[in-house]
C-alpha cells in the first residue's frame, strides 16, 4: 500500500471517533469551515504516533486547500475560513518543529498568527502567538519567548479563560528556566499551579487542544528541571515524574524522558541518565522525530569526560545510527 493510501486509511480511522463526539478543541459547526476544521483535528490525532515526515506533505496540501477556499470565499465566511487556516498553519508548524526544521516552523507559526488576525478572533490570535512563544522557549531563544508571552496576554484581553492564563504562565516558566532565572521560574510556576485549579474538568475551550490539568503542570515542572543548571534545579517528586510521563502522546512522553535524563545527569547518575535517554531516543528513531534526536544529541554533549558506562555506549550506538 502506498504512503498516501496509508494516510487516507489512518485519517478515515481517526474521523470515525471524531464524528462520534471528539474530545478537545473542535467546535460543532456546519458547512465548509466545520468539515475543514474536522480534517485538521483528525490529522492532529494521528500526530502522537505517526512520523511527522509522513504527515507533513498531506497536511500542507490541506492547508493550501483551506487558503485557496478562503481567498475565493464570500466576505461573510472569509473570517471563519481564516480561522480554520490559522489552525492548519499552526499544526504545519508543529510538524516542522518535530522534524527539527526550525526555519519552516517559524514561518508557519507566523502564517498562523497572520491568519488568526485576519479572522478577527483575538483569543485565537493569543493562542497562536503563545504557540510561537512555546517554540521559542524550547528552541533556545527564551527572551523572544517572554516577549511573545507578553504579546499573547495582551491579545487575550482582560478576562481570558483560565486555561489561557495557566498555559501562558507555564510557557513563561519554561522560558525563565531556560535563562537560568530560578526566582522568575518559581513565580511563573506558582501562577500556573494557582490558575490550573480554576480550569475545571472536561474538554478545554477552543482553540486549546488539550485540557490544562495537573499532568500539564507536572510536565512543566519536569521540563524546567531539565533546563535549570546544577544547584538551581527544583525538587521533583516521583509523583511529578510519573504524572508527567502518563501522557498518551508518544513524542511528548519521549521528550519528557529526556528531561528526566538530564536531571539524572546533573546529579551525576550517568548510568541511569543514559538508560532513560536510550529509551527516549529509541522512541524518537521509531517516530523519526528530529526534535527528539536533536534533544538527545544536546544531552550527550553535556557529558564531556570519557565514560565507560554500558548505557552511554548503547546510547552512542543509537545516536550514531540516527539518520532521519
Amino acid at each position: 500500500m502506498q504512503r498516501r493510501e496509508l494516510l487516507a486509511a489512518g485519517l478515515a480511522a481517526a474521523l470515525t471517533p471524531a464524528l462520534a463526539g471528539p474530545p478537545g478543541p473542535t467546535r460543532p459547526e456546519p458547512g465548509q469551515a466545520g468539515a475543514l476544521r474536522l480534517v485538521t483535528a483528525s490529522y492532529r490525532r494521528l500526530d502522537a504516533t505517526t512520523p511527522s515526515s509522513e504527515l507533513a506533505e498531506t497536511v500542507q496540501g490541506h492547508l493550501r486547500l483551506v487558503q485557496t477556499l478562503a481567498r475565493s470565499a464570500d466576505t461573510g465566511i472569509r473570517p471563519e475560513l481564516a480561522s480554520v487556516g490559522s489552525e492548519a498553519a499552526s499544526f504545519t508548524a508543529w510538524l516542522a518543529w518535530d522534524m527539527a526544521d526550525h526555519g519552516s516552523a517559524r514561518r508557519w507559526y507566523g502564517s498562523a498568527v497572520k491568519a488568526a488576525r485576519s479572522s478577527g478572533d483575538t483569543l485565537l490570535t493569543a493562542y497562536q502567538i503563545g504557540s510561537l512563544a512555546s517554540f521559542e522557549a524550547e528552541a533556545g531563544t527564551p527572551s523572544e519567548a517572554l516577549r511573545l508571552v507578553t504579546s499573547a496576554r495582551h491579545q487575550a484581553g482582560d478576562a481570558p479563560p483560565a486555561v489561557a492564563v495557566a498555559w501562558l504562565s507555564s510557557i513563561e516558566a519554561v522560558a525563565h528556566a531556560a535563562q537560568g532565572d530560578t526566582k522568575a521560574y518559581e513565580r511563573a510556576l506558582r501562577a500556573t499551579e494557582r490558575t490550573t485549579t480554576r480550569c475545571g474538568a472536561g474538554p478545554a475551550p477552543w482553540p486549546w487542544i488539550f485540557a490544562f490539568d495537573e499532568r500539564k503542570v507536572a510536565a512543566c515542572r519536569v521540563a524546567c528541571a531539565g533546563k535549570l543548571g546544577p544547584g538551581r534545579r527544583p525538587q521533583l517528586t516521583e509523583t511529578d515524574i510519573t504524572t508527567a510521563l502518563s501522557s498518551a502522546h508518544d513524542k511528548q512522553r519521549a521528550l519528557l524522558h529526556l528531561d528526566v535524563a538530564g536531571r539524572q545527569l546533573s546529579a551525576r547518575n550517568v548510568e541511569e541518565a543514559f538508560t532513560i535517554a536510550s529509551h527516549a531516543l529509541t522512541e524518537g528513531l521509531r517516530l523519526r522525530s528530529g526534535r527528539i534526536v536533536e534533544k538527545a544529541r544536546h544531552l550527550r554533549r553535556r557529558l564531556t569526560q570519557p565514560i565507560t558506562a554500558t548505557s552511554v555506549a548503547e546510547f552512542d550506538h543509537l545516536l550514531h545510527s540516527a539518520y532521519l
